[in-house]
């Protein structure tokens, strides 16, 4: 494994750009890039995707932590780079790293051409601690597909991994999904959260698969959106409090309707 400890190392550079969530100038394709930090995140890529373009090290910690050993045992050598500890540190977006990264390719899938399986649809949810909560809510419902709308935080962004917790190396996540449009390819039911014109979630058959779209922190579900959900529901709460948080939202009909079904739903 190359050691380096210089900010000039052009491999170095190039992470601490993407770290940064810059674009990644230096590629000879179009494929976006990102880093991952920390050692779960890693595990979970190199145990669902393979091995990364690129992994870094902290050198201190590399000779102290056994589960850093053990990563960079798992990995090509030619791939590797131990670095100063304040190189590392660079790189970090967190105040107390890991001191490891993964730079990897992001996933780009098609959409299908037919969607009939459960699902999660989200509309413009802007916050990257709600998005990735409500990717590793859906997630641990036994939820496989995510479809984010435009106006949605980036799903690979560092804030949006970090809360979702390896939620996208179990999920397929399609971005910038125009969810008017992808309507039609629904063969499944759309199901929408809404304080109007819905019947209560613990009184609603809901159906085995479907599309959930949950929308926009403040704003909700885009009113033509709204307009074309076969079902509408709203949780019941307690008088003269506000509404719950989108991600608890979801975490509450997500398991109502694994509740209801008495198996995983997919």
């Amino acid at each position: 494994m190359k050691h380096i400890s210089s900010r000039d190392n052009p491999l170095y550079k190039r992470a601490l750009r993407l770290a940064g969530g810059k674009r990644d100038t230096e590629a000879a394709d179009a494929t976006h890039r990102v880093v991952l930090e920390g050692a779960h995140l890693c595990q979970a890529w190199l145990r669902y995707a393979g091995p990364p373009e690129l992994a870094l090290f902290d050198a201190d910690k590399l000779e102290t932590h056994a589960e850093l050993r053990d990563l960079a045992f798992a990995l090509d050598p030619s791939i590797c780079l131990s670095c100063d500890p304040r190189l590392a540190k660079g790189l970090s977006q967190v105040e107390h790293g890991q001191g490891v990264y993964f730079v990897v390719p992001v996933p780009s899938p098609s959409l299908p051409a037919r969607i009939d399986r459960n699902c999660l649809w989200l509309d413009r949810i802007q916050d990257p601690g709600n998005v990735g909560t409500l990717l590793r809510t859906a997630a641990a419902a036994g939820i496989s597909q995510a479809y984010l709308s435009e106006g949605c935080a980036a799903a690979w962004s560092a804030k949006v991994l970090r809360s979702a917790q390896g939620a996208h190396f179990v999920m397929t996540i399609y971005e910038r999904v125009d969810l008017k449009a992808a309507r039609s390819l629904l063969a499944v039911p759309l199901v929408a959260t809404a304080l109007e014109d819905a019947g209560s979630l613990y009184e609603a058959a809901l159906p085995r698969d479907c599309a959930w779209v949950l929308g926009n922190e403040g704003q909700g579900v885009d009113a033509d959106l709204l307009l074309t959900a076969d079902m509408r529901v709203f949780i019941p709460q307690a008088e003269n409090v506000e509404s719950l948080n989108v991600g608890v939202a979801a975490g509450v009909c997500l398991f109502e309707q694994r509740r209801q079904h008495g198996s995983p739903v997919s």
